[in-house]
């Protein structure tokens, strides 16, 4: 049996779907999961959620080593809400924050060739194809990759692969960057093209 003793404790999360899903890792190994679905209201449950996670393992804030989050690709603002907290955590805590996305913890550990994909809107997928930049596609140009495509796991154990893809960060020793969103496709919404409002100033006349 391997010693994890000695490996930093990883609490990753993911809200960039309708769930709201954590795990806790000391190195490899899985100290607990918590998983719910949700369309939204995940900003609101994310941090009791997280709070939740660490008591039930006996654990608190002060005995994490470092988070990983799931950066997309996914709902925008299930994206911005963990990644700020992310980055927010990382600041109080003083420790390191590692965004993953889920092409790479779909494709973590896998040693079959495969061609990561995420569901997206109206059908299409995100991909990521080996030396490409991640694109929005058909399920039909996706197929015709010519590779099986791989679909993220359930919540809970997207997580978990999450915290194992932090780890292999860690252990490589180089610089870890504050985890930003990844974003493929625009917002839908635009910003507003309405001429600014005048502001009046007490002198005006």
């Amino acid at each position: 049996m391997t010693d994890t003793s000695g490996d930093p404790v990883i609490l990753a999360f993911d809200t960039s779907a309708a769930h709201c899903a954590a795990a806790l890792l000391r190195g490899t190994a899985l100290l607990a999961t918590i998983s719910e679905e949700m369309g939204r209201g995940q900003a609101e449950r994310l941090i009791p959620m997280l709070d939740t996670l660490l008591q039930d393992a006996g654990l608190g804030w002060q005995d994490l080593g470092a988070l990983a989050v799931g950066i997309g690709p996914g709902n925008f603002t299930g994206i911005r809400i963990s990644v700020s907290a992310a980055r927010g955590l990382a600041l109080a805590l003083g420790i390191p924050a590692i965004g993953v996305s889920t092409f790479a913890a779909i494709s973590h550990d896998s040693e079959v060739p495969h061609l990561a994909a995420v569901p997206a809107p109206q059908g299409n997928v995100y991909i990521a194809p080996a030396g490409l930049a991640p694109s929005l596609v058909s399920m039909t140009e996706a197929q015709e990759s010519g590779l099986p495509l791989a679909f993220p796991p359930n919540p809970a154990d997207l997580t978990m692969a999450m915290a194992k893809v932090a780890l292999s960060v860690l252990q490589a020793g180089g610089p870890v960057h504050a985890p930003a969103p990844l974003y493929i496709r625009p917002a839908d919404a635009a910003p507003a093209r309405d001429t600014a409002p005048l502001i009046l100033t007490d002198d005006a006349g």
